[in-house]
């Protein structure tokens, strides 16, 4: 058995076949979370054109929002935000949006300091400028 699942009304719904978290031994590994609102294809901070491509957004929006979705995940598992051991961030424009998220993540990690990688990457399956994948304990 490689664990149990688990999904979140509160998160957003996947955009493909896996589940939001999965539960092995007292570890709880979510799947990337973006800034997308459950229930919607609304996505904070993010202007698009008629073609879905974005004409601007605002990582501030999207990383609080990010954020809100990996805590609604996580205690909806049965676990809590400063249960966080390990961060993996994927950011699409490193150069202008590293500091302002590095600013964000400070203020909500400023008392659980997970081990942390942050990733450059040219796209996302949507259009956001951020991902999260994180491993927690139960």
């Amino acid at each position: 058995m490689n664990g149990e699942k688990y999904n979140s009304e509160r998160a957003p719904q996947a955009v493909g076949l896996y589940p939001h978290a999965r539960k092995v031994g007292d570890l709880l590994f979510l799947s990337g979370v973006g800034p997308r609102k459950a229930g919607t294809k609304e996505i904070p901070g993010v202007t698009l054109d008629t073609y879905g491509n974005i004409i601007e957004y605002d990582i501030e929006k999207q990383c609080h929002s990010v954020f809100q979705n990996i805590k609604f995940i996580l205690e909806d598992a049965g676990s809590s935000w400063n249960k966080i051991v390990d961060v993996q961030v994927f950011l699409t424009n490193m150069k202008d949006d590293f500091k302002t998220y590095n600013k964000i993540y400070a203020q909500y990690f400023k008392d659980n300091q997970p081990c942390r990688t942050t990733i450059e990457i040219k796209s996302l399956p949507t259009p956001i400028a951020i991902e999260l994948k994180v491993i927690a304990t139960i």
